[in-house]
């Protein structure tokens, strides 16, 4: 990949960490960063190696969300018409929904309106004390946008998924976690760690099975018991012909901890 004007990106052991790095706009997405986000996306979803993502931003912030600085250019191509553009943007939630990997939001400072739209649409959020959440999108005279329309009311509700849109106000970790938007909050200095245990965890599982399960949760709730017994029981089927299973019933017949090596 050509070098990134906007995002950082780091390998190791199978995680993959993406962050934000425009520190001085609190990481606000500009058109850059969201065909740079896209382009990572689909990198990091056709490389093998690549068994987790960790999504963050860089000095002290998530994402503010889009830079509405330059408003004529949000997403896409300078001149694209303002649905083009923001066709652009749904396309990220969308590489971001379907990737094949378990992705981690680790989230400090802010995270509003499209930045919070990112941080739910990973897998996992992991937020520090000091965080901080907001559908953002009323106070700009917006509607909410990449993905948030989907994925509030899935997370927390139809009537709190409102609220949060509606009043768009400003929520703690402790307030978003009570909210269930978030699954863990830790201190401040603990994030680091504790998002890179759950990503050593997930980079070391097996790895077809995460991607099934993904796939089969992220679909369940427009499916019917029968429809998820048939998709249930396809991907057991294709799992019994992966080589992490045959090593995870050996391993569990030999008393020792399986090594998955994702095939």
């Amino acid at each position: 990949m050509a070098e990134l004007e906007t995002l950082t990106v780091e390998r190791s052991d199978g995680v993959v960490t993406v962050t934000m790095n425009r520190p001085e706009r609190k990481n606000a997405a500009n058109a850059v960063m969201w065909r740079e986000l896209l382009a990572t996306l689909e990198d990091v979803a056709a490389d093998r190696r690549d068994r987790v993502l960790v999504l963050t931003g860089a000095g002290g912030a998530f994402c503010s969300g889009a830079d509405l600085g330059g408003a004529s250019e949000v997403g896409g191509r300078p001149g694209d018409p303002s649905l083009v553009q923001m066709r652009s943007l749904a396309d990220v939630a969308l590489r971001l929904h379907r990737l094949p990997k378990p992705a981690i939001a680790k989230v400090g400072g802010v995270a509003a309106g499209a930045g919070m739209s990112l941080a739910l649409g990973c897998d996992l959020v992991v937020a520090a004390e000091s965080a901080r959440f907001s559908q953002i999108f009323a106070r700009r005279g917006l509607s909410v946008d990449l993905g948030s329309s989907w994925l509030l009311p899935r997370l927390v509700g139809l009537h709190r998924a409102k609220e949060l849109a509606f009043f768009a106000d400003i929520l703690s970790a402790a307030e978003a976690a009570e909210f269930g938007v978030v699954n863990r909050v830790v201190p401040d200095d603990e994030l680091d760690a504790f998002v890179d245990g759950w990503a050593r965890r997930l980079a070391t599982g097996p790895t077809l099975a995460l991607s099934l399960t993904k796939t089969m949760l992220n679909g369940s709730l427009g499916l019917s018991m029968d429809q998820a017994l048939e998709e249930e029981s396809r991907s057991q089927a294709a799992n019994f012909a992966t080589a992490d299973t045959r090593e995870a019933i050996t391993a569990f017949l030999e008393k020792r901890e399986p090594r998955f090596e994702g095939r």
